[in-house]
Formats: C-alpha cells, structure tokens, sequence
C-alpha cells in the first residue's frame, strides 16, 4: 500500500518534485526494512517513466510519452517471449538490466513469423554522477540536488525493417534503461523476442558457421544432394543439437516460425506445429535415433505441391528423394537446440531438377502378351507402340494386382482413357499403318502389375471368352459347421472351372484379398487346396450359371474360396475371391 501510495504520487508530481519522491520513498522502505527486497535502480525507473516528459515529434510516432512503462511491457531476461501484433497499431515492450549486472553486453533477438516488421531499440539515459551516487547509497546527493532539473537523453540507438531474424548487441549501463517498439503495416503477425545478458552459460539459439548458405552438390531427375557447414553449437554440444530440413514448391523461410505461420494460413483444418512436428521428441530422447532415420514425411499438402521435412541428427549432408522431374524445389536447413526446441536457419536454397528423359517406347507385336510391373512410388509413365496391319484392331488389359491407368491415343488424337481393375477390352477402328500409343501407370502409391495384348484376330481372342460378372456368392442358409456353397457364373463356350480353398485366420482377410495375383492360375497353388474342377456351359446367358458345395471342413472356421477359368489357350482368369465362415454351432 505504501508503495501503491508514492506511486500515484509520483506520477502526478512535476519534474523538479522527482527527487523529493524518492527520497521520502525510500527513507520509508528503509523504515520498514523493505527496501532490500526491491532493487533501488527499479525504483528509479519507474519513478522517472511518469515522470519524464519526451517532446513529442513528428518524425516518429514513439516519442510521445515514450517511457510511460505503465502502457508498456517488461521483458524477462533470458526468456523467450511471443509478441502478437495488431496492424499499425505499435507495442512497446521495457527492459531495465540489473545493476550488479551492468555494464555488461546483452543482446536482442527478434523472429518475425510472418510479414516484415520494423522493430526499434530507445534508451534513456540520465545523469551518470546522479544514478551512480544513489546506486552506492549517497541519499545525500538526492537531497542536494532535488531541485535541480535531472540531465537526460532519449536516443534511438538501433532501427530495423524487414522478416529477417535479427540480432541487436549492446553494452548495458548503470544509468539507461530501454523501450522496444514493434509495428506491423502489412497485416495481424506475430513474432517473438530473446533478451540475454548472459553471454557465458551458452546460448539459447544455436550458433550458425560463418557461412551458413546449403550448398546444392548434386542434381538429379528425382533426387537433389544438399550439403552444409556444420553450426559450432554441433561441434560443442553434439548430444543436444538437431538438422531439420524443410522441402516445399513456394519459397524458402527464414525461421522456423515463418515456416509453421506458412503452413498454418495456406488453408489446412487442423495444421500441426511446425515445431511438435519436427521435434516430436523434446520429452524422449529416445525418440531422437528414430526419427532421425526415417524418410521425408509429409506435412501438408497445398495447391502448388507439398511440403516435407525431415531431421537427421548432426549429420551436414543429404540426398533428398521421391522428387519430380523439372520442378523447381526450395530447400532450408534449421539447426535445432534440442532442451529449449530455438534453432536457427541457414541461408536457403533452391534447385530444379533435372528433366525426365523420353521414355522408352515398347514396341507390340500382333497377338503377343507383354507382362509389366508399373513403379507406384515414382508414378513412372510407361509407353507401347503399336502399328496396326488391319484396320480394325482390338487392345486387351488384364490388371493382375493394383490399379492400373490407360490411355490410348493414335496421331496425338485420346481414343480411351481409363482406370482398370481386372479384365478390359477396346474395339478401334481406323486405316492400314496407323501408329497407336498406349500408355500406362499405377494408379497407386504401391506397384501395380498388368498384362497387355493387342490383336486384329477377333476371331482368335487370346484370352478366354468372360462371363458378365467375376463375382462368386456364397449361399448362407446353406452353410453348415462342415460345408459352404458358393455359385458363379459361365459364358456360352465350354470352359474348364477349377475351384481352390485356403483356411485364413482373422487379421489375414484384408491381406490375402488386397495381395491376390489376378493373373496367377491353378499352378500357383498347393495341390492341397486344390477342391476340384469341372467344365460347363450353357447358350442362355440366364442359365450359364453353376453351384459347388464343398464339404469336409471345420466348424468356425474362415476359408478362402478362388475359381480358375481356363481354356485350351491357358491362359487363366480367376474370379474374385471370396470369404466364407463355416458355422460354429449346428
């Protein structure tokens, strides 16, 4: 309350009443023996921020009751604070350095997350004679010189513009104290703020070399090798110290909380931290080897391409994969503090690679049947070449696993464009020697396999003739605890059926069905799972339909059932297979 008391009086008080404030002040405190616990330089500064008038000025829109500290905010030394800025609206943050402390060097780091800022550094320095004396306990002087008019100086003594990571270092004093002013003029941001006066237990940021730029060592049509000089702190704290890379199509960041706003803002609905994202495991090192081995990952994926990161310990080279041909790529390196998760970024780069080469043209020949397996993870383009001796022509796709894109085209002209899944035929008419191009690709992120065959004898189709449906039913008031019955449908020509069965367990149902070879026949399987087979047929498509009750199996138990369509040409289509859980109690 007293403290209360003087501090209201002190703010109203005029200039040439300062020093009486004070020396009433603290003859009181020192009554009360309270005064040890408040440092007397503290007390001086908040008495002088309501007390000391700037002029104001035109030039610079803080000058005007520049020290009233009340409106401001005090910075913590040796904390890292968030500031968030509104739009030409300024905030001003103060910062008094500790007697015992001064004159000592402190430094000001400042990370815009975002837009430009300007950010500023005023000091105010009064009468060193005057500050020194009472620091030493000369209550005296205050007496004598209460009524004279206090010497001082308000003087901008660092100014910057700009989204750059910026550091201030200084020489503190026993007479100034100081206001940082920041203003945002292009939107709402944040940034954040580090006062140091601790230059000898290590730093909060991680040093970076004398040159910090990535180097781009080699280029290739997926890959681009980047290399850089390794930060001091590496060298010094190797246990604690982290490289993380940055992978994105835009641009490149200057920090790390640049990066995580980007991501943020380009429109996901639940954007992770940048910073919990990389450094998953500040609470367990045990995670750190772990993650250091893995490959790049993917944080979010916007209109103009991906961004992706990874961390590799303190390990200064790497071979970025999985990339596109002639695209252009930008690449930034952070080095992390692994306790107080600070880091700092190099100078980042960017590189394009290199084109892909045309790619090699496969050439069909009438009635043969070529067996390729598509690279999912490169989306690799795959091209066949056909010259047709007939005019009409027919191309024929059998997707034996995954799914698999097609498109045909003759003169530059798209004839089919499709997405297969199993069996599918195209019927093209046009003239003698007409080049036709097919190419194909795995639509998924796995490998996918087909089979391709292109002919002008629709009287000999080299696969077999296919009912309307692949599908196999299975009856369920038919099952009993030791047999299943299952049908499926035939075609107008006599056909060799062979029916296979395999017992599976639970958790292996969406792994034997996703993992089935579609262009495997009967001789791929144990004669042990082999049921039996059987020719049909019947001219009524209505009628061409069969049933098989398979017998001699276990109570509960799950079974796997595949039929094999075969005919003199060999060539086997399997129809898809089907699950089928005997009954447990009957």
């Amino acid at each position: 309350m007293l403290f209360a008391k003087y501090h209201l009086n002190s703010s109203k008080s005029k200039n040439s009443e300062v020093l009486g404030n004070l020396d009433a002040l603290l003859k009181v405190l020192k009554m009360f023996r309270f005064w040890i616990y408040l440092p007397f330089h503290l007390l001086v500064a908040m008495c002088l921020c309501h007390s000391i008038k700037v002029p104001t000025s035109s030039q610079h829109s803080f000058k005007s009751d520049l020290f009233n500290c009340n409106h401001s905010l005090i910075l913590v030394d040796g904390k890292e604070t968030t500031v968030h800025l509104l739009k030409d609206i300024p905030k001003r943050y103060c910062f008094i350095l500790e007697e015992d402390r001064a004159p000592a060097p402190f430094t000001v780091t400042v990370t815009p997350c975002d837009v430009p800022i300007e950010w500023s550094i005023l000091v105010h320095k009064a009468s060193t004679n005057f500050l020194g004396k009472a620091a030493r306990g000369d209550y005296d002087t205050l007496e004598a010189t209460k009524s004279q008019k206090i010497p001082k100086l308000v003087s901008m003594i660092f100014n910057y513009k700009g989204n750059s990571v910026e550091t201030y270092m200084g020489m503190s004093s026993y007479s100034a104290f100081y206001m940082l002013e920041f203003l945002s003029i292009e939107r709402d941001t944040h940034i954040t703020v580090y006062l140091t006066t601790d230059t000898t237990s290590g730093h909060l940021y991680p040093e970076l070399p004398l040159d910090p730029r990535i180097d781009v060592i080699g280029i290739g049509h997926a890959t681009v090798t980047l290399a850089w000089k390794h930060s001091p702190s590496v060298l010094k704290h190797k246990e604690n110290i982290q490289y993380c890379l940055l992978v994105n199509e835009k641009h490149n960041y200057k920090s790390l909380c640049a990066a995580e706003t980007a991501i943020r803002s380009s429109g996901m609905k639940s954007p992770p931290a940048l910073a919990l994202s990389l450094f998953p495991y500040l609470l367990d090192h045990q995670q750190v080897m772990i993650l250091s081995n893995s490959e790049l990952s993917i944080i979010n994926r916007v209109s103009n391409g991906e961004v992706r990161q990874i961390c590799m310990g303190t390990k200064n080279t790497y071979t970025v994969p999985n990339l596109r041909p002639s695209t252009q790529y930008y690449f930034d390196v952070f080095v992390v503090n692994l306790l107080t998760n600070a880091s700092a970024a190099y100078t980042g780069t960017f590189a394009r690679t290199l084109e892909e080469p045309e790619p090699k043209v496969i050439e069909l020949k009438d009635g043969k049947v070529i067996h390729l397996t598509l690279d999912g993870k490169k989306q690799k383009f795959y091209s066949l070449q056909y010259q047709a001796r007939h005019k009409k022509i027919q191309f024929i796709f059998q997707s034996c696993s995954g799914h698999v894109g097609v498109q045909i085209t003759r003169n530059g002209k798209v004839l089919a464009s499709e997405n297969i899944a199993g069996f599918r035929h195209f019927s093209l008419k046009g003239k003698l020697l007409d080049t036709y191009l097919v190419q194909l690709r795995s639509m998924d992120h796995t490998n996918s396999s087909v089979k391709v065959q292109v002919s002008s004898h629709f009287h000999k189709p080299f696969f077999p003739l296919l009912p309307e449906s692949l599908k196999i039913k299975s009856f369920s008031k038919l099952r009993t605890c030791n047999s299943v019955t299952i049908a499926w449908l035939g075609t107008q020509e006599q056909s060799k059926y062979c029916v296979y069965k395999k017992r599976i367990k639970e958790d292996q149902v969406w792994m034997e069905v996703r993992s089935a070879d579609r262009c495997s026949g009967p001789k791929s399987r144990h004669n042990s799972e082999k049921v039996l087979c059987k020719y049909f047929y019947d001219i009524n498509l209505r009628r061409a339909v069969t049933t098989q009750t398979i017998k001699g199996l276990e109570a509960g138990t799950l079974y796997l059932f595949d039929v094999y369509l075969t005919e003199p040409s060999g060539i086997p289509v399997r129809y898809h297979s089907k699950v089928v859980k005997t009954r447990k109690k009957c």
